[in-house]
C-alpha cells in the first residue's frame, strides 16, 4: 500500500486541521519489570511446572502497522486510530 508523506488531518493540540507529516513507529523493547512479562519469563524457564512452548515460529504472517503523525505548526506527535494489518507500506511523496 502507498501512502502519502504528508497529509492533512485534524490536530488535537491546534484544535483545527493542519498538515502533518507521516512516520511508521517502530517497535520498542517489552517491560521485563512488567507482572506479565516477569511471569511469562519464570514459566519459560521451565522449573516448577511445565514451561510453554517456545513462541518462535507461530507468529502472524501479516503485522500491525501504527503510523505516528507530526503536525508541521506546533510539532507534536499524535497516532490516528489503533493502527492496522498490513504486508507492506510505502510512504510516497
Amino acid at each position: 500500500m502507498k501512502f502519502p508523506k504528508e497529509i492533512r488531518i485534524y490536530c488535537k493540540y491546534c484544535k483545527k486541521h493542519t498538515l502533518h507529516t507521516v512516520e511508521i513507529s517502530k517497535k520498542r523493547p517489552r517491560r521485563t519489570l512488567s507482572h506479565g512479562q516477569r511471569r511469562f519469563l519464570r514459566k519459560m524457564k521451565g522449573y516448577g511446572s511445565f514451561p510453554k512452548e517456545n513462541p518462535k515460529g507461530r507468529e502472524k504472517s501479516v503485522k500491525k502497522v501504527d503510523l505516528k503523525f507530526k503536525c508541521k505548526e506546533c510539532g507534536k506527535k499524535h497516532s490516528h486510530g489503533k493502527g492496522f494489518r498490513i504486508k507492506k507500506i510505502e510512504l510516497k511523496s
